[in-house]
């Protein structure tokens, strides 16, 4: 039996949004989520957004890391 690959575990997370090219609009499609969900996941791991991602999404990525770090 294949060991289980958890999607939601940081280095699997941080994996994929590699493989996504560091996108996080493909990755959220990959994911089946919500944009929003998965720049909260992001924040949660600490995995920091590309540059193109955080000129879009920045503010509410901030946001929600703050939120993790209470």
């Amino acid at each position: 039996m294949e060991p289980r690959v958890d999607p939601m575990d940081g280095r699997v997370l941080e994996r994929n949004y590699d493989y996504a090219q560091r996108n996080v609009r493909l990755l959220s499609m990959w994911y089946d989520c919500e944009l929003e969900r998965m720049l909260e996941l992001l924040a949660e791991h600490d995995i920091e957004l590309s540059r193109n991602d955080e000129r879009q999404f920045g503010t509410c990525y901030r946001s929600f890391r703050r939120r993790a770090n209470c």
